[in-house]
Parts: C-alpha cells; structure tokens; sequence
C-alpha cells in the first residue's frame, strides 16, 4: 500500500499531525508490521490534500511552524475502503540483521554476536510489548494481527535461542566465533 493511503489508513483513528501519523508507525498499531518515514508522510499528505481526501488546520505554536493537524473526509473514507478491496501485495521481509546473519562467515566474532543479540532482543522486547497491551474493546482485526505479531516475535526468538549454536561457537575466552562454514552457495 502506498504512503498517501497509509496516511489515510492512520487518520481513521481520528485527526492527527504528521508526527502523530509517523509515531503510529513507529509505537503504535502499525509498527510491528508497517513503516512509512517522514519522507514519505507529508508529500502523501499534500497529495490526499490536493485530492480532497483529507482537510487540515494549522495551529500558531510559539518559536516553531504552524502545527498541522489532518482529518479524513468522506471521500478519504472511501478512497481507504477501496484501496482495502484490492488484493494484497506479497509480502516481502528486508532486513539488515538478516542480511548479516546470512553473510556469517564474513563477519567478525564480536560484531557477529552484537547483531545475533541485538536482533534477538528486538524480538523478545516486540512480543513484550504486544503482549502487554490490552485487548478489551480493541477490533477484531487488530486484536488478531496483535495476536500474529506476537507469536511472530515469540517464535522467532525462540528459534533463535534454540539454534544459536549453528551460528555462534563458544572459544575459552568467552567471545563468540563464527560457526563452521558450509559449502555450497545459498545454503
């Protein structure tokens, strides 16, 4: 789904700034699935302006700009519900942990062990943090995709946990070492 729609997608909450929006991306409901950069908000917000999807304020603030605050009109409404109608995109994972996991056996011990831990936290503390959160009167849709994430992140560190011997070898000094490497391109 493209930025302008996200947008939209957020505002259905109710009228927002485009902080707002980007802070329900990075800590809100969308944030274990979905991420959208300030670069990206306030031209979709121009555009969904332009369009008639959204309407804004702005609000003198003493030393800094106008605040903007957006509100989803009725033709926004039914842009989203459309945009909703259409088939999905494949998902697609892009990580940068990923990335230097699989490229293992050309990192060092420490900094191989540094993004293992790292992402292993990110993982445990994301399935913490849906976890935490109180389902009474949220959505069913959101109460699910809550549920999925947090048995995402729950599995994944949890795999992590279990197979981190494949990864990381303990040396008598104490710092990790990178596993046996395996022949082959791919594996």
């Amino acid at each position: 789904m493209n930025a302008k729609m996200l947008c939209l997608g957020a505002l259905t909450f109710g009228e927002a700034s485009g902080y707002q929006i980007r802070k329900l991306f990075e800590d809100g409901p969308f944030a274990h699935f979905y991420d959208v950069g300030f670069g990206s908000i306030y031209p979709a917000l121009g555009q969904a302006m332009a369009e008639g999807l959204v309407t804004c304020t702005s609000t003198p603030q003493e030393r800094r700009p106008a605040k903007k605050v957006y509100r989803l009109t009725d033709a926004g409404r039914r842009a989203f519900k459309k945009a909703l109608g259409q088939a999905p995109l494949r998902d697609k994972v892009r990580s940068d942990s990923l990335l230097l996991l699989f490229f293992a056996d050309l990192l060092d011990g420490e900094h191989l062990e540094a993004t293992f831990e790292g992402y292993l936290a990110h993982f445990k503390d994301n399935a913490a943090k849906l976890r935490s959160l109180d389902n009474a009167g949220v959505a069913p849709g959101r109460r699910f995709v809550r549920g999925m994430g947090q048995t995402l992140y729950e599995t994944m560190a949890r795999y992590m946990e279990t197979h981190r011997h494949e990864l990381l070898v303990e040396t008598d000094s104490g710092t990790a070492r990178r596993g046996k490497r395996r022949a082959g391109v791919g594996r």
